[in-house]
């Protein structure tokens, strides 16, 4: 035993000095040396080999020692990514609260407008104080137990014909032209609470979540009754007067015709005169009257066309002509430039000839004593842009173009984004006491929109300015 113990004890401090790998040269060396010498007593043998399953058992130790560090590291970076990820949950949630906070401190600012916010079936999920202003009803008594189409005029929801796919609802209904162009706005009939009936004008559009997935639609109205009430009157009013004014007109015209033509009783040249002023300011209070008219079948949508082969350059030339003596008077010069072989366009004559005639006498009557007006009728093509060109344009179409151009007392900038709008007079013709009522351009714009054109405007204050007046083209 003494002699086995003895190289066992060796064999172990030689563990300590070497390690695993002088440990297991240690073995070998041992087994080496049984192998040469097989003399060698059967303890010394046993020792070797209990030597060598320490090696084995201290390699798997090892092992086992580094697969626990590397472990210990992936648990480490497993903890720092999971906190890491609760930071950035707990911002995002913070942000989220943060937003909704703020889109809901809107919604509630907004007192004048309904805001209501449903689920794809129509229940509302959304009501602010417009809104509780707007139907009488409290916030907690609508949401997640009222449907929106609860408000509204049962008769404007009745069921149409429904597209594939889709029910016959009311609210389909309601939803539907915003469903198919995306958003929709128009006037519907709202119920308040105490049974009033409200004119709004609603916009519809679809809510979406951060995924872009719709999760409902969104309902923002304008309570329009007053507004509307007000159109209706000032349309009767105005259809009114001008009926009961266009009558006595055309009868003071006629008897008026009769006396300056009446060869049995001739005027004297003082007398005509006279009768001759009346007749003036009759014709000019009946176009008047015209302009009302017109202008009141333009808000109603009830201007209508009698589309035909019209001669442009015919019709510039006879608006020449019109306003020469008017002129001439004012000491202005009229040139035209238009093709002789004519340019034909598809269109009414009488209101094309009403739009040229406006155009040149406004462009006469803007003009000082010694100033220049110019018409131009030419072709050209209009880009995909908007934008005129002499030379064919990529997917252009071909248009024709009158340019009405003055040296006059020009259009201030600022205003000049108002010069279509009714009744609207330019303060630089308010100040040079320019007569009119505000109405020859927008009965312009509207027949030069109702023919496919474009009417534009460019001018500088005290340089005068050009109106540019386009008309597709037949082909």
């Amino acid at each position: 035993m003494t002699a086995v113990a003895g190289p066992v004890t060796r064999s172990a401090r030689l563990v300590d000095r070497t390690g695993v790998a002088g440990l297991g040269a240690a073995a070998a060396t041992g087994v080496v040396v049984l192998v040469v010498r097989p003399a060698l007593p059967l303890a010394l043998l046993a020792a070797a080999v209990v030597l060598l399953a320490v090696v084995e058992l201290t390699r798997r130790l090892h092992r086992q020692q580094t697969t626990a560090r590397v472990l210990e590291a992936q648990r480490s970076d497993l903890f720092s990514q999971r906190q890491s990820t609760a930071d950035e949950l707990q911002v995002a949630t913070r942000m989220l609260r943060a937003r909704a906070e703020t889109m809901t401190s809107v919604i509630d600012a907004v007192t004048e407008q309904s805001i209501i916010g449903t689920d794809r079936d129509g229940l509302v999920r959304v009501w602010n104080p417009g809104a509780e202003r707007m139907l009488g009803l409290p916030r907690a008594d609508v949401v997640r137990t009222r449907s929106v189409t609860d408000f509204h005029a049962p008769e404007e929801l009745a069921p149409e014909d429904p597209a594939p796919g889709e029910a016959g609802t009311p609210f389909a209904t309601l939803v539907r032209a915003a469903r198919e162009q995306g958003s929709d706005v128009r006037d519907w009939t709202y119920l308040t609470v105490d049974g009033r009936r409200l004119t709004v004008s609603v916009a519809i559009t679809p809510r979406t979540d951060d995924d872009g997935e719709q999760t409902g639609w969104n309902f923002v109205g304008t309570d329009m009754t007053e507004v509307r009430a007000t159109e209706r009157l000032k349309d009767q009013f105005v259809s009114l007067i001008s009926h009961e004014l266009r009558t006595p007109l055309s009868s003071i015209l006629g008897y008026l015709e009769l006396v300056l033509d009446d060869p049995d009783q001739p005027l004297t040249d003082e007398q005509r005169q006279y009768l001759g002023t009346v007749e003036r300011n009759a014709q000019r209070l009946l176009r008047l009257v015209g302009d009302l008219l017109f202008t009141a079948q333009v808000d109603a949508g009830r201007l209508t066309l009698q589309p035909e082969d019209v001669d442009l350059a015919g019709i510039v030339r006879s608006a020449e002509e019109t306003a020469r003596v008017t002129a001439a008077a004012r000491g202005v010069a009229v040139t035209v430039d238009a093709p002789d072989g004519g340019l034909t366009v598809s269109g009414d004559a009488l209101r094309l000839g009403q739009a040229c005639d406006n155009l040149v006498s406004n462009a006469v009557k803007f003009t000082p004593a010694g100033g220049r007006v110019a018409l131009r009728l030419r072709t050209a093509w209009r880009g995909t842009d908007g934008e005129l060109t002499d030379v064919p344009a990529a997917g252009g179409t071909r248009v024709a173009v009158l340019s009405v151009s003055d040296t006059g007392v020009g259009i201030p900038n600022g205003e000049q984004g108002r010069l279509f709008t009714s009744f609207f007079r330019a303060s630089t013709a308010r100040r040079n006491a320019v007569p009119g009522v505000g109405l020859g351009l927008t009965i312009t714009k509207a027949i030069t929109t109702a023919h496919g054109g474009t009417l534009d405007v460019a001018s500088a204050e005290g340089r005068g300015t050009t109106f540019t007046l386009a008309l597709p083209l037949p082909g």
